[in-house]
């Protein structure tokens, strides 16, 4: 590993399970694609959960910062969300309500929550460790009986 390599986590408003289709996991992964001509930046595995994901990255030199990618990707995210599948989809009507308030405008507009939470991962090992941890959350979370069975993972580069 020449750069340090982060393990990011970002998880969508109100934990609204929107993300685990088809569909969203492709814009998901397409964006995360145009990371590295975009920012700087080249996205490693990823795991894609209903309501969070959580991925791997390292900067390129000159890369921009961390916030910028994580907040840039979280705008374009959002509204091809919108854009190609839909409000509804977007502010997670489609799911049924999460939350026993009613949410404000503002707050079903937006697909993620505004922080994000991230780690550096100081060797290969922590990486393979941190990997094989995650790439188990669908297991524990009952979605699936084998890990290599949930679509919604991959790698977009060998970091």
């Amino acid at each position: 590993m020449e750069s340090p390599v982060y393990f990011v986590t970002t998880c969508t408003q109100h934990r609204r399970p929107i993300l685990a289709t088809t569909a969203v996991a492709n814009i998901l992964s397409d964006e995360w694609r145009t990371a590295h001509k975009r920012h700087g930046w080249l996205v490693g595995r990823y795991v894609i959960m209903p309501d969070h994901v959580h991925f791997f990255c390292a900067a390129e030199p000159n890369a921009k910062t961390l916030s910028v990618l994580i907040g840039a990707w979280k705008e374009w995210t959002s509204k091809r969300i919108a854009r190609e599948l839909g409000a509804a989809v977007a502010a997670g009507a489609d799911r049924g309500p999460r939350s026993p308030r009613a949410a404000t405008a503002e707050e079903t507009a937006r697909v993620w929550q505004r922080e994000f939470f991230d780690r550096v991962l100081r060797s290969e090992e922590s990486y393979a460790q941190k990997w094989e941890y995650v790439r188990q959350n669908p297991v524990r979370a009952g979605l699936t009986a084998r890990m290599e069975d949930w679509p919604f993972q991959g790698e977009i580069h060998s970091l």
